[in-house]
């Protein structure tokens, strides 16, 4: 019988303020709407689209995050409250490296969403495989949802020449939002799609899995960098992203528009 009360803070004796935003987050929301209003109005317009691209990035990386924790806190390990990762503070995540710097910089400068390192889930606490499939998938879901809501407003076809600077910034998150969603969902080691697929294998596979899980970025960039999947890749996320109307001349210029110290 489930206790309904396992993941109430009072039970636990948890601080309410391990379940706060942190200041952090908070300052980089503000900081999404403050970059985001100053490209709208062209105020220092290349500088506005990349504290908004950036930010934006940064405060879907904090919730990509938050959502693995959110889960795994629902289904058994409330030890991940105690490790800070339902403060939404980026400074709290098991490998700020993976999960923060190196996002960013191939955002810069290969303009693509790569997975952040995901938060560390005692898996000895979570019972059910389901269970376990869901905490991996709850991030991508994220990504998605993300690049769903950026590309609504392109539905309505807004007049994107009135605020070149804005719709461009717009666009470019959510290409990085979609590439960021299959990336995740790809069945390499270590990535959110194997460690979906994990529970699911035999023992002995399973064994091979946890071996080659610690290598799974490494994988993925040699898969990237091998032209032909690369070429598959790239064609499959304009085409899924063709169908959801992503303006894709909108997307390199919000790529152009990030550089700008390059001008």
């Amino acid at each position: 019988m489930t206790d309904w009360r396992r993941g109430d803070p009072l039970v636990l004796g948890l601080p309410r303020a391990a379940f706060r935003p942190s200041g952090i987050f908070l300052a980089l929301v503000a900081i999404f709407a403050a970059s985001g209003f100053m490209a709208w109005h062209q105020v220092t317009p290349r500088f506005a689209v990349f504290l908004f691209v950036i930010s934006g990035w940064l405060v879907s990386l904090c919730l990509h995050e938050y959502a693995h924790a959110l889960v795994a806190y629902r289904s058994g390990d409330t030890d991940v409250a105690h490790r800070g990762y339902l403060t939404l503070n980026p400074l709290k995540y098991s490998n700020v490296l993976l999960s923060i710097v190196l996002p960013l910089v191939v955002v810069l400068l290969g303009g693509i969403g790569l997975p952040g390192g995901a938060v560390w889930v005692d898996h000895a606490a979570i019972r059910g495989r389901l269970r376990k499939s869901l905490i991996s998938l709850s991030g991508p879901a994220v990504n998605l949802l993300f690049t769903l809501l950026l590309l609504i407003p392109f539905a309505f076809d807004p007049d994107v020449w009135l605020h070149l600077e804005f719709w461009s910034g717009v666009a470019l998150l959510a290409f990085l939002q979609l590439t960021a969603t299959v990336l995740n969902l790809l069945p390499v080691p270590g990535l959110d799609g194997g460690n979906a697929l994990a529970p699911w294998l035999k023992p002995n596979t399973q064994r091979m899995y946890n071996v080659l899980a610690p290598y799974g970025f490494i994988l993925l960039f040699v898969l990237l960098w091998q032209s032909e999947i690369n070429r598959y890749f790239f064609d499959f996320v304009f085409f899924v992203g063709d169908g959801l109307g992503l303006p894709d001349q909108l997307y390199a210029l919000g790529r152009e528009l990030i550089r700008f110290w390059e001008r």
